[in-house]
């Protein structure tokens, strides 16, 4: 089997214990994580050979990065070097009505500092069939962003299937350029696309029509972004999104959606009480479709029910990465929510 290849930064994560407060904390839970390499991790765990491409520095550090990779299955040998450091981020775990927080420490990282031209790409995908990135790593820094470009017009030349988790984060964006003119070089590329409303706004501009009288239901608005998403850029065969309802940090419910330019499906809604880190939620769900297109090539609802049931179980596991297996994710698909012990 092909490798799938993702590419972005990761990053050392620091939160407090339990649920603490920044300002409470007298010491830090360490761990691992970013996008890219959360949906890598994910589908390592499905038996799927992937690789992970970055830039760290080569120090101890960056050291702890590759045992962790490696010791999760994710194939490290295209990693570059280089640079002082690696970027941090600190977590504070919400409850109840009080939201999780998010800190970045990312500037002058390795790979912030990436450049073009450093990587050798024919190389990378050489035995490739999937590349993975998201609207992350542009935001990063400007030569992010150009060796993003660099890689997405290898895998196109390459005709490797390409997906985006559009990934919004506006602490990244408010301190770079024009964001429409970055995300609108790079998107053309995809032939999958995870995002929302709300991405396709504050990315592209585009937002439903709601010109009509009745009230639109979900589904209605979303397919009209999808719409106008699938005109804008015509390579982009299914646009998927999920759905989550907060009641609060410790119960959410969680949905998706999937448009293929005919069709809309939506998966079952699980109801995930007692959230024990909902961080990385998003990107099990991206490894789960990731597995489900590869696996279930001419059944996108099994699919889109396999990557929502697999999200919903990442809310149970401690730190970015979903360590569920196959079966367990399949057990959830087919209504078995008990949670009880296997022996």
């Amino acid at each position: 089997m092909k490798k799938v290849i993702t590419f972005g930064e990761i990053m050392l994560r620091l939160s407090p214990p339990g649920f603490l407060r920044f300002s409470q904390t007298t010491n830090f839970d360490v761990t691992y994580g970013g996008s890219e390499s959360n949906v890598a991790v994910s589908l390592a765990n499905y038996g799927i050979p992937v690789d992970f491409v970055t830039r760290l520095p080569k120090n101890d550090i960056g050291d702890c990065v590759l045992i962790e990779l490696r010791k999760r299955g994710v194939g490290t040998d295209k990693i570059i070097y280089g640079g002082d450091r690696l970027g941090i981020y600190f977590l504070e775990t919400g409850a109840v009505s009080r939201g999780s927080k998010v800190l970045y420490d990312r500037t002058h990282s390795a790979m912030a500092e990436i450049q073009i031209n450093t990587i050798d790409w024919s190389i990378v995908f050489a035995d490739a069939n999937w590349f993975h990135w998201t609207g992350i790593t542009p935001a990063i820094s400007e030569s992010a962003a150009e060796v993003c470009l660099e890689a997405l017009k290898a895998a196109d030349k390459l005709g490797i299937t390409i997906s985006c988790d559009l990934n919004y984060r506006e602490k990244l964006w408010e301190y770079r350029g024009d964001t429409k003119k970055i995300m609108t070089r790079l998107i053309p590329y995809c032939d999958y696309i995870l995002g929302n409303e709300a991405d396709a706004k504050k990315y592209f501009g585009i937002e439903p029509d709601l010109s009509s009288k009745n009230k639109l239901s979900e589904e209605d608005i979303f397919l009209s972004v999808c719409e106008k998403m699938m005109q804008k850029f015509p390579k982009v065969k299914k646009i998927i999104t999920s759905r989550r309802g907060c009641f609060s940090a410790s119960h959410n419910s969680l949905s998706a959606i999937l448009y293929d330019g005919k069709t809309i499906l939506k998966s079952p809604e699980h109801q995930i009480t007692d959230i024990v880190d909902r961080v990385g939620g998003g990107d099990s769900f991206m490894g789960g479709l990731i597995y489900g297109f590869l696996k279930y090539p001419n059944d996108d609802q099994s699919t889109l029910n396999f990557a929502t049931a697999a999200s919903c179980l990442k809310h149970t596991i401690k730190g970015d990465v979903n360590l569920v297996t196959i079966e367990e994710v399949e057990k959830l698909m087919n209504g078995d929510a008990s949670g009880r012990v296997a022996r």
